[in-house]
């Protein structure tokens, strides 16, 4: 499989994931971190830029969600670049920096402060929500560069290519 292929099949996994535990979690926890919220302000705030009219409630979170599996995927492709030993590090390294980052941008981004953030656990939950993100993306990337690298059969490309020969 092509690495790029590798990288957003992972980006996505581990997106798709983050979205999963943030609805899940907005749904369950009082104080769950609401990156939701922010992702409809940025929108709100980018239509009106725009000139755009308002847009209804349940729409307005649709597009969110989709805006945040988008960019969210871009974000973790980047877990399949470099060398296959550090796609580990890569996906814990940047859903940390996806965790913190969520906690301290969106106020210098003009977005206010996320909702609960006081909340120790709210923190906390945060970072982890996408410190899973990142891993599940390099998980997901290993085991497709390992599957490629098997040729899918679990073989070694070379003894599935070119069957060893019997020395005479």
């Amino acid at each position: 499989m092509h690495p790029a292929a590798v990288s957003a099949i992972a980006g996505a996994s581990g997106a798709a994931v983050l979205t999963l535990v943030h609805e899940v979690g907005r749904q369950l926890i009082d104080d769950a971190p609401r990156m939701d919220v922010l992702g409809k302000r940025a929108l709100v705030a980018l239509r009106r830029q725009a000139g755009a009219g308002e847009i209804d409630a349940s729409l307005l979170h649709q597009q969110t969600l989709a805006g945040d599996l988008v960019a969210n995927s871009f974000y973790y492709s980047l877990v399949g670049s470099g060398s296959r030993q550090g796609v580990l590090a890569r996906g814990l390294a940047l859903g940390v920096l996806a965790g913190v980052g969520a906690l301290v941008l969106p106020r210098p981004m003009g977005l206010g402060d996320p909702p609960s953030v006081e909340s120790p656990r709210n923190r906390l939950l945060t970072v982890g929500y996408y410190t899973l993100g990142g891993l599940v993306a390099a998980a997901t990337a290993l085991a497709l560069q390992s599957r490629a690298a098997t040729g899918g059969d679990g073989q070694s490309f070379h003894r599935r290519v070119r069957p060893r020969q019997a020395w005479r």
